[in-house]
């Protein structure tokens, strides 16, 4: 035997061994939200912290001049159907659409889907441990700002009175999970896929950040914060190489030339 290819069917396809089982994935990723969602209900109780702790973010904001995010929310403001529309889009795609990414790369990308849930996972674990140490209200609570609570005031709102939120710890904007989420989404979809249109993915992430910034829910530093923290993990959890992961579909597809040469000794 002297060619490079053989049929598919001759080995079996290396994402079906990558994929881990769907009980335990589905009982992991369940865990994470679980996970976020209380971790963030913990670091309750530091409301006066948490507003001069606003105050020097915004200071510092101002010190290293980054634009205002009254520039953005502004412009928002100008239409009452953008406005909702970015409250909508602040309320239902966060969870959503980090589901909907985990979802397809274990049914597409197993490998990569390893990848991406830890990323995300350390990303989510770490973001946990600042708001114990640095809470943070959102510029929506921050007096003299010029900033309004788009969602209480257009709707949808996703938070009730601070005092009475027992869902959520809205002392916890930084940093911007929210803003990390969409941004893994963007890389990791970037990563697994070969589309030369692939880079619109990015398209999410930027406008998630209009969107937190504009409905005055997070400050530019919070997202600043997801990117290093994101960044950080990306460092240390590397993906799987997308050319290794791909060998095996087709019914023609390349094989190692050992392997070949090792068939023809048969």
């Amino acid at each position: 035997m002297t060619a490079l290819t053989e049929p598919a069917e001759a080995e079996t396809d290396p994402d079906a061994a990558a994929r881990p089982g769907l009980i335990r994935e589905f009982l992991l990723v369940a865990g994470l939200f679980l996970v976020y969602k209380l971790g963030r209900q913990l670091a309750t109780g530091h409301t006066l912290r948490a507003f001069h702790n606003a105050h020097g973010v915004w200071d510092l904001e101002r010190s290293l001049r980054l634009p205002r995010e009254t520039a953005v929310q502004s412009a928002l403001l100008h239409s009452d159907t953008l406005v909702h529309a970015a409250n909508t889009y602040y309320a239902t795609v966060h969870f959503p659409a980090t589901l909907a990414f985990l979802v397809w790369l274990y049914l597409r990308r197993p490998a990569h889907y390893v990848w991406a849930r830890r990323v995300l996972a350390a990303v989510t674990a770490a973001a946990l441990v600042l708001p114990f140490t640095f809470p943070l209200a959102p510029p929506r609570m921050l007096g003299g700002t010029g900033l309004v609570d788009t969602a209480r005031i257009y709707g949808p709102s996703v938070y009730g009175p601070p005092a009475h939120d027992h869902l959520s710890n809205q002392f916890a904007a930084m940093p911007s999970l929210h803003f990390g989420w969409a941004l893994m989404v963007a890389i990791g979809l970037i990563t697994a896929t070969r589309s030369r249109w692939r880079p619109l993915w990015l398209l999410h992430p930027l406008l998630t950040l209009l969107v937190i910034v504009g409905t005055a829910n997070h400050y530019w530093l919070d997202a600043l914060a997801a990117t290093a923290m994101l960044g950080v993990a990306l460092a240390l959890l590397r993906p799987p190489d997308r050319t290794t992961t791909r060998m095996g579909r087709g019914p023609g597809r390349i094989v190692p030339r050992q392997r070949v040469l090792a068939g023809a000794a048969r």
